[in-house]
């Protein structure tokens, strides 16, 4: 998907033009950089996992595990099909309609992989809140079996999504500049494509404003903590929570960066085709359509760097440095602080008797 900018023409003037020779080489290297990612970041959960024996750590594992995986399958796929368009020359205007197979599957893939994280998200916000909050609770109500059977029903929600169009609800067509495909946003629009649209983005920005208050009580509440100070006992368990709101807030921060604005434009862009209110602009729409599946696609890259570096190990030395140069900072500042001048001026002010 990152190769899709790369048809943009100059000034907004959307001519078909034929795909230039760096493209495959710079959607290559953003697959392998997606792919690499992805790895590093499952080996780590996998190894974390192994050593865990804290449940409730296991558990965000464990959907840390299966939002990892999502994102490696959901960048592979769509971008090896976007790539396959790219090096047949994309798909002409005249025949953006004519939805083929591939252009369904590739849509659906889109709408599937782009849910799945943000659902994900959401969960892995909610559960976390449960558990800073409500430890108890959460020990008795959370277990692995239950995860497993909700990170089941949260890919099935996103296929059965996904899958609307084959019920005649929505429809797949390809996008400017012929290489990759999405729902039905611009031109001869109709209210199942409107209907289709607002479900997808409406879920999507749910999922994210859920995350954005489960992470901010979680947050709240694991500061609350720390001012009330806890026993050693307790804060060595709260460090683990530490951990994973830190990731919880990264991945959250990244998806609204990332997937926001195409869940934005493309409710824009539907509503102002189907009121007819698009007018002039439509190159404009398009351009936004275009730059919002670009962010999405760097979802699957960013999303492992977040275990990488936002990992206990990682934040504790962040933590030294910081408190390092802090001390040093405090102590070239004793060094000139007036009471320092006043026992300086009274050494010298003191006569010499021999």
């Amino acid at each position: 998907m990152e190769v899709v900018m790369k048809e943009l023409s100059q000034q907004g003037n959307f001519t078909f033009d034929q795909p230039t020779s760096s493209g495959p080489i710079s959607a290559m290297l953003s697959m392998t950089l997606g792919i690499i990612s992805n790895i590093v970041a499952l080996f780590i959960l996998a190894n974390a996992y192994s050593l865990q024996r804290r449940r409730s750590k296991a558990t965000f594992l464990l959907f840390a595990s299966s939002l990892v995986v999502t994102d490696f399958i959901g960048h592979v796929i769509p971008g090896a099909l976007v790539l396959r368009l790219y090096l047949s020359g994309g798909v002409p205007p005249e025949e953006y309609d004519s939805a083929d197979a591939m252009c369904q599957f590739l849509g659906g893939s889109m709408v599937f992989f782009g849910l799945c994280p943000l659902f994900l998200g959401c969960a892995m916000a909610a559960e976390r809140c449960l558990g800073v909050t409500k430890p108890l609770l959460h020990s008795s109500l959370v277990t692995t079996t239950r995860t497993k059977i909700s990170l089941s029903v949260i890919w099935l929600s996103a296929l059965c999504v996904a899958m609307l169009p084959c019920l005649q609800l929505g429809s797949y067509i390809y996008q400017y500049p012929g290489t990759w495909c999405f729902i039905k946003v611009l031109e001869d629009t109709e209210e199942v494509d409107v209907v289709f649209v607002m479900l997808f983005s409406g879920l999507g920005l749910a999922s994210l404003a859920v995350a954005l208050v489960c992470n901010t009580i979680s947050g709240l509440t694991l500061v609350l903590a720390r001012l009330r100070r806890q026993s050693c006992s307790h804060h060595s368990a709260k460090s683990h929570d530490i951990e994973m709101v830190a990731q919880l807030v990264g991945i959250m921060v990244t998806s609204c960066i990332c997937w926001s604005p195409l869940l934005i434009f493309g409710l824009m862009s539907v509503i102002h085709s189907y009121t007819d209110s698009i007018g002039d602009e439509l190159s404009k729409y398009k351009t936004l359509m275009v730059m919002g599946v670009r962010l999405a696609s760097w979802n699957q890259i960013l999303d492992p760097w977040v275990y990488i570096l936002l990992r206990r190990t990682v934040l504790r030395k962040i933590y030294l440095i910081a408190k390092c140069q802090k001390d040093l900072k405090g102590s070239v500042l004793r060094r000139w602080e007036p009471t320092s001048f006043h026992s300086s001026e009274k050494k010298g002010s003191q006569p010499n008797l021999s």
